[in-house]
């Protein structure tokens, strides 16, 4: 779904009853993700071949946030300030024919809000949704 309307309306149903979208809650990026990610490796710094899982995307940028869409995901990165504290919020639902499907999101606060950081764990975490989508077509084709 591309059609921008659709999209915020849907983002605004995710966010208004949030624990209902995502039981397990909202991720926080810290030492222990970016160890499980790898995101700390000299050698992933200087690139490890991933460069196929680059993807293009749609971006619409508001005050409020920016929408990442494409054939297969819906993107929403918001970031907020209170308390003297920013955060970044990234939000990630697979871009199903009807409606985005939210699938996860994750937080990052304090020395691990840059933005490249967040794009280098929006870009591990599509991947692992990729991988697992695969591996669920294919557990449904062998049925």
């Amino acid at each position: 779904m591309n059609n921008i309307e659709k999209l915020e309306g849907c983002y605004k149903k995710f966010i208004k009853d949030l624990s209902k979208w995502l039981p397990d809650g909202v991720m926080d990026v810290n030492i222990a993700l970016l160890q499980e990610y790898h995101l700390l490796d000299f050698e992933e710094e200087l690139g490890s071949g991933d460069e196929e899982l680059t993807r293009y995307f749609h971006v619409i940028e508001t005050e409020e946030k920016i929408t990442l869409v494409n054939e297969q995901f819906a993107i929403w990165i918001v970031p907020e300030s209170s308390d003297d504290i920013s955060k970044t919020f990234t939000f990630i639902a697979l871009n199903k024919e009807k409606e985005p499907k939210l699938e996860t999101a994750f937080c990052v606060t304090g020395v691990y809000n840059s933005s490249r950081l967040v794009l280098r764990v929006l870009e591990k975490i599509l991947q692992d949704i990729v991988e697992n989508e695969e591996a669920m077509n294919q557990i449904k084709k062998a049925s």
